[in-house]
């Protein structure tokens, strides 16, 4: 039954985007690309990859499913880049390893996720603004504030489950940095709360299975936490930048032409006449 749910809800949901034929275009394209890669993947007997296409050509259909669940509409433009970013992170970034090739490409994607995230932050506080049933009405600034909030909680969550990754299935989906300074108190030999500042770093060496190793990276391996700081920093700037947008848009009354790329439409005014 659950099963027959599903395909009900893809079904519709590939419906719906025959409505929208820019869009329509765009994830045929991509849609055929990832099905390229999967067979290719398969030949390769690369199966986790496959299943990664799998989870990928799903994800591509989650903005018209939230579309019909919620009763919003994404703007076409939105709607492109979310597919777009999905593919470049999943398929450019993941199997295609664009994340060690070019260096910027997780920064890139992670400024792109807060702003992104911010945008649905504030259509969720818009859907709660215009609904008849709720006494809710924020100010711009509120509602600039809550879709910044709302931006910064998924990006801890996302770094929570990179970090969860890491420990129980050693993915390092938080990416290691070298460095060649480092500061501890676990270095004071007498166990005390004073700093210990270890400056021009060349080599670490370190034992495996009884053996000295030398890692050979030119400096000291930072186990993720710099990535984690950036990441949730990049972030911070998307979110910050479509919290400014979100805050003038509301002040023109929802006349910015730049902004409304980006908003999510309440289809209230559907919702209550499919209600009654």
């Amino acid at each position: 039954m659950r099963f027959k749910k599903m395909g009900g809800a893809l079904h519709r949901a590939h419906m719906e985007l025959r409505k929208k034929p820019v869009v329509s275009m765009v994830y045929l394209l991509l849609r055929i690309a990832v099905i390229a890669v999967m067979v290719l993947q398969f030949v390769n007997q690369n199966f986790e990859n496959v299943f990664l296409c799998l989870l990928t050509l799903l994800l591509f259909l989650m903005p018209t499913i939230l579309e019909r669940q919620l009763q919003i509409d994404f703007p076409n433009t939105m709607e492109i880049i979310i597919m777009l970013f999905i593919f470049a992170a999943e398929i450019l970034g993941e199997i295609r390893s664009y994340y060690t090739i070019f260096p910027y490409w997780d920064t890139m994607l992670h400024t792109l996720n807060g702003f992104l995230c911010a945008a649905i932050g504030f259509c969720l506080v818009d859907m709660l603004n215009r609904h008849k049933k709720v006494s809710l009405s924020l100010s711009p600034v509120y509602m600039a504030i809550v879709a910044f909030c709302f931006s910064m909680t998924i990006g801890v969550l996302w770094e929570f489950f990179e970090c969860a990754m890491d420990q129980f299935f050693l993915l390092d989906m938080q990416k290691d940095t070298v460095v060649h300074t480092i500061s501890s108190v676990m270095l004071d030999p007498q166990g005390r709360n004073k700093t210990v500042i270890l400056r021009n770093i060349t080599d670490t060496v370190v034992i495996a299975d009884g053996e000295k190793v030398s890692l050979g990276l030119g400096g000291y391996l930072d186990i993720g936490g710099l990535d984690t700081m950036k990441d949730l920093f990049v972030n911070f700037i998307g979110a910050i930048v479509f919290s400014v947008i979100g805050f003038f848009y509301v002040k023109s009354r929802g006349k910015g032409g730049f902004a409304s790329r980006f908003i999510p439409q309440v289809l209230q005014d559907e919702a209550d006449s499919e209600s009654n």
